[in-house]
């Protein structure tokens, strides 16, 4: 049961969220594969239970209900199967999330993929036919960009899937996709869990600096490997969640010691789904092992700034409810934190995302409020700033 529209929230100050996503509508592929593959492109299909699923390489992907939520009543959220029509159609209908949008005071989103692809295309790379899997990643990406962000060009900020099967490949979609008017992409944030080379090889370096050259901005998501901290089988839903930030701490660690922003200076790295609180935890103890436990190795050894430093310059941070950490924003630096709002999930703060924002972050400095709620964003992903009065 879906409720009533909520009424328009009161504006504390326009929002630019860099987290919320879309579910993927059932005509997505239709003529935007080439023919000959047309037939093995996804579809949805009608399950036994009514339930409404993605069929794609012998394979079926559900809707799982907590994917989509938002307007539903919390004692409906669950795991099972949703239907379109069980949905709100902000969900997938790019007029109808404008209005959602327009509720809850947020001028643009940057939207990720959800179960279908997976956060970073993951499922189109592992097609048992590589031809059909980098078709259906380009069909994700001109419908993004042509129907999604095309139907609301100011408000939308493109972001698209790489082909994870082939960094050069992917290398070229970027600059390809770049010149198109993307502004971002998502990455795997720990590609070694999918199997795939580690950050700590030279295998994606094509990929990374196509992003540098274009200003594409790499965007990791939690749960974009298919990685947990969670070590019990047994753990329940609620554990999983609780843990999401551990998700940001140990991506971010790992790209750091990998050397990333050494080798690739201006390469911009966003950290989604993972809150603000860890950052701190993570430049202590940066500075601790480099100054006190630890001895920098490689070209960190001789390189001109610190781990920290390269944290707080190629990384920003997005904050969903940090009402503890945000007090710190000195420490993380007003302008690497953004504001999430992760519609349509469980986690969204839709529609009180300004009342959310105004308890979280009401008592920064407004300079810095406007910072960590839009400017921030606008800047790091060349987008238009919200109108006067809006």
């Amino acid at each position: 049961m879906l409720l009533p529209d909520p009424d328009p929230w009161a504006r504390f100050v326009p929002i630019v969220s860099v987290d919320d996503h879309l579910i993927e509508p059932p005509h997505l592929f239709e003529g935007r594969v080439p023919a000959h593959l047309a037939a093995r492109a996804p579809r949805v299909v009608e399950a036994a239970d009514g339930s409404q699923l993605w069929e794609f390489d012998d394979r079926q992907y559900p809707n799982i209900g907590l994917n989509a939520v938002v307007g539903r009543p919390r004692d409906e959220w669950s795991m099972e199967p949703a239907r379109f029509d069980e949905m709100r159609r902000g969900c997938w209908d790019i007029k109808a999330r404008v209005a959602d949008m327009d509720v809850a005071g947020i001028w643009a989103s940057v939207c990720f993929p959800s179960l279908l692809p997976g956060f970073a295309g993951t499922i189109f790379a592992r097609c048992s036919d590589a031809e059909l899997g980098l078709a259906c990643v380009r069909a994700w990406n001109d419908w993004h960009l042509e129907e999604w962000a095309g139907g609301a060009p100011d408000r939308i900020i493109p972001i698209q899937i790489p082909w994870l099967a082939d960094p050069r490949v992917a290398a070229t979609e970027v600059v390809r996709n770049a010149a198109r008017g993307f502004r971002a992409v998502s990455f795997a944030e720990n590609p070694a869990n999918l199997r795939l080379p580690s950050v700590h090889t030279r295998h994606w370096d094509p990929l990374l600096a196509a992003c540098e050259e274009t200003g594409t901005v790499l965007c990791l998501h939690t749960g974009s490997s298919a990685w947990s901290a969670v070590t019990s089988p047994e753990a329940p839903l609620e554990l999983i969640t609780t843990l999401f930030p551990v998700n940001s701490l140990a991506a971010a660690a790992d790209w750091i010691w990998a050397g990333i922003p050494l080798r690739f200076p201006d390469l911009r790295i966003t950290l989604a789904e993972g809150g603000i609180g860890w950052v701190p935890m993570l430049l202590d103890r940066l500075e601790y092992v480099v100054g006190h436990s630890g001895t920098p190795t490689g070209r960190w050894a001789r390189a001109e700034l610190t781990p920290a430093e390269a944290l707080l310059r190629n990384f920003s941070f997005c904050t969903l409810d940090d009402p503890s950490t945000i007090a710190l924003w000195e420490r993380i630096g007003a302008d690497r934190i953004m504001v999430e709002t992760d519609y349509p999930h469980a986690d969204s703060t839709w529609p009180d995302s300004q009342g959310t924002l105004e308890r979280t972050c009401g008592a920064l400095p407004r300079p810095v409020l406007e910072a960590v709620a839009w400017r921030n964003a606008c800047r790091l992903f060349d987008h238009a700033p919200p109108p006067a009065g809006f």
